[in-house]
C-alpha cells in the first residue's frame, strides 16, 4: 500500500509544479515556515531530524508546501529566486526581511497580526499600555472589515484605507513614540521589546496602505498551512525527506481543493485517471483551479463510483 501511494504522489509531481509556477506569477505572494519532523537525525541516533514546511499562497488562491531541512535564508532564495516580483506577505522572521533587501524587485508587507501579538504578550505589568495599542489595531481592524463589506477592490479600497486607515497607522506610530520616551522601561522588558519590534517593522507595516492588493496579515496562509499541525497530532512524523516530499505534494492540491470548492477526493480520482493520457504541455489545467474549469462537471469516476 505504502509503494502504491509513493507512485500515485509522483504522478502528481508535475501537477503541483505547475501549480508553482502560478503561484509564483502572483503580485502578492504570502508565505510561511513549519516544522515537521522528517527522517532519522544524522547527529542524534534514535532521534528524528526537524524539516519544514515552507507554504506559498498566491493571488489566485493557490497554495503549495515546499520541504526543506532549513529554516534559513537560501530556502527563500531557492523558492523564489528570480521567479517571484511583487510584494511578499510574511511574519517577523528576520530572513524574509534579509532576503529582500538585496532584492529590489520584492517589496516586504509585514503581517499586523504577528505584530498585535508582541504586545499581547507583553501586557504583564504594561496592561494600560497594551489595551491602548490593541483598541488602536483593532479600530485599523473594523475599518477593513467595512472594507470588505463594501467589496471595495483595487483604487477605490486605496483610498478608502488612505482617508481611513492611515490615521490610525499614524496614531499608533506617534503612540509608539510617546512610549518610547518613557524612563521606566527597562531595555529587555518584553514591552520594550514589542516597541522595537513595531518600530523596525514600520514600512513593512504601510505597504498595506499604498497596495490595495495587500491584505493586512498572513491569516490566509495559516489557515491553509493549518493541515500541517493537525497532521503532527495524527501521524506524528515523516519517515523519510521523500516523504516530506510527498505529503507537501499531496497536501499542496487538497489545500487548494478546499480553497475551490472542489472534493479532493472527486479531484484526485479523476486525475489520478486523467494524468497518464493529459498532454504534459497542458498539465497546467489539472491544477485544482483550472481542473475545475475543465472538468468539474464531469469528472472521472473509479469502478467503485460505479459498482455503488
Amino acid at each position: 500500500l505504502t509503494n502504491i501511494t509513493r507512485q500515485a504522489i509522483e504522478l502528481l509531481r508535475p501537477i503541483v509544479a505547475a501549480q508553482l509556477v502560478s503561484v509564483l506569477e502572483s503580485r502578492v505572494l504570502a508565505m510561511d515556515e513549519t516544522p515537521i519532523k522528517a527522517g532519522p537525525s544524522k547527529t542524534r541516533p534514535g532521534k528524528m531530524q526537524k524539516g519544514y514546511f515552507w507554504p506559498m499562497y498566491g493571488d489566485r488562491d493557490e497554495i503549495c508546501f515546499a520541504f526543506a531541512i532549513s529554516r534559513g535564508m537560501q530556502v527563500i532564495e531557492q523558492l523564489l529566486g528570480v521567479h517571484f516580483c511583487g510584494t511578499l506577505i510574511a511574519d517577523g522572521y528576520a530572513a524574509y526581511a534579509a532576503w529582500v533587501k538585496g532584492n529590489e524587485q520584492v517589496t516586504l508587507a509585514q503581517c499586523w497580526v504577528h505584530t498585535r501579538r508582541q504586545f499581547v504578550q507583553a501586557r504583564d505589568g504594561e496592561e494600560q499600555a497594551v489595551d491602548q495599542c490593541l483598541d488602536i489595531i483593532g479600530r485599523l481592524y473594523h475599518v477593513e472589515s467595512i472594507a470588505r463589506d463594501e467589496a471595495l477592490e483595487g483604487e477605490p479600497l486605496r483610498q478608502y484605507r488612505l482617508e481611513h486607515a492611515k490615521p490610525i497607522v499614524d496614531e499608533l506610530f506617534a503612540w509608539h513614540r510617546w512610549q518610547s520616551t518613557r524612563e521606566d522601561l527597562l531595555p529587555s522588558s518584553p514591552f520594550t521589546l514589542a516597541l522595537k519590534y513595531l518600530s523596525d517593522r514600520e514600512h513593512e507595516l504601510r505597504v498595506f496602505l499604498a497596495e490595495p492588493d495587500v491584505a493586512l496579515d498572513t491569516n490566509h496562509i495559516e489557515r491553509g498551512l493549518r493541515c500541517i499541525p493537525m497532521g503532527r497530532r495524527s501521524w506524528l512524523f515523516c519517515w523519510t525527506e521523500l516523504g516530506a516530499e510527498h505529503v507537501g505534494i499531496i497536501q499542496s492540491l487538497i489545500a487548494t481543493c478546499r480553497l475551490h470548492d472542489v472534493n479532493p477526493y472527486v479531484y484526485l480520482v479523476d486525475v489520478l485517471q486523467r494524468v497518464s493520457t493529459h498532454p504534459a504541455s497542458r498539465v497546467s489545467e489539472l491544477t485544482p483551479r483550472l481542473w475545475k474549469e475543465h472538468f468539474g462537471d464531469n469528472p472521472l469516476r473509479s469502478d467503485l463510483h460505479d459498482s455503488g
